[in-house]
């Protein structure tokens, strides 16, 4: 496999995790006015299953997903599974413009972590794109000021696990495949989920069906797309490129639902792009082959 450093190919795999995870947030919000988020996170883990299997088959079948990391897939998924929980809970107890900006605190645990843990260097690039995608968010969403409520809370949490679960995802990606670390995820979640998805089961509608099918179609490969941005570029450079997911988050809105794009919206959208342009055309060692 190829491990070449590359931000452009970065960049082209962030834009698929940018898209898949637009629609888990819509279709998110459908399945939880139903359902309980046990279940919502059991029928995809379940499903995207299903989606690998063909994968699976062409990539050397289950033989091929032994790995020597068996601990580090356990608690980067059950990290990641406590977050999402949290995340889609958040997601009903406050408005989603809120829960995306609280969200992208996660780039700041991110960068603290993969400095410490995985020794990537702090640029003032890096440091520049940081800043400026989180000055774009807070010129977009403009929280108002009050006391902290539960949502925020859990949201807040949510963003702290998943940095520790992406810092964690580029360690895998030394050693580990894109598919090999999505189909653990896929299984130690299940594993996870099982029992309060049993306790809080109830058959869904097949409006909610539909939705769960784009859920665990989008949440499956959009780890995917991750995990392969993560394999051409540092965590600190992959990661600033999903503040676009706050302006697209906004585009949608006005296009789909007819909110009001203001121009602190278009601020916040043009600061997110400046950060995001001067960390990938950003001046670097030259590139070498990264070793498996």
């Amino acid at each position: 496999m190829d491990r070449t450093p590359s931000k452009p190919r970065a960049a082209l795999w962030m834009s698929g995790w940018l898209l898949l995870m637009l629609f888990v947030a819509i279709a998110g919000r459908e399945t939880l006015r139903e359902l309980n988020v046990f279940q919502v996170m059991e029928v995809r883990s379940v499903i995207g299953f299903l989606w690998l299997l063909p994968i699976l088959y062409f990539n050397g079948g289950f033989t091929a997903m032994k790995t020597a990391r068996p601990m580090t897939h356990l608690t980067r998924n059950l990290v990641h599974y406590i977050s999402q929980i949290g995340w889609f809970f958040a997601l009903t107890l406050i408005p989603l413009s809120q829960l995306v900006s609280i969200e992208f605190t996660m780039p700041i645990w991110i960068a603290i972590m993969a400095a410490i843990f995985l020794g990537e260097k702090m640029t003032v690039w890096k440091i520049t794109a940081i800043v400026l995608g989180l000055i774009g968010v807070v010129v977009i969403v403009r929280p108002s000021a009050g006391a902290v409520n539960l949502g925020q809370l859990v949201a807040l949490g949510a963003a702290f696990g998943f940095g520790i679960s992406i810092t964690m995802i580029k360690s895998l990606t030394r050693t580990e495949s894109a598919l090999k670390i999505i189909f653990w995820m896929i299984i130690v979640q299940s594993v996870a989920g099982f029992v309060p998805a049993l306790y809080f089961w109830q058959w869904p509608s097949a409006y909610v069906w539909v939705w769960l099918v784009v859920i665990a179609f989008c949440g499956t490969f959009s780890h995917f797309c991750m995990a392969r941005a993560m394999l051409y570029a540092d965590a600190t450079v992959v990661v600033p490129m999903d503040f676009l997911r706050v302006p697209l988050s906004a585009a949608i809105g006005w296009l789909l639902y007819a909110e009001r794009l203001d121009i602190f919206t278009v601020l916040g959208a043009v600061l997110i792009l400046a950060g995001n342009m001067l960390n990938l055309r950003s001046p670097g060692a030259a590139p070498t082959r990264a070793t498996a």
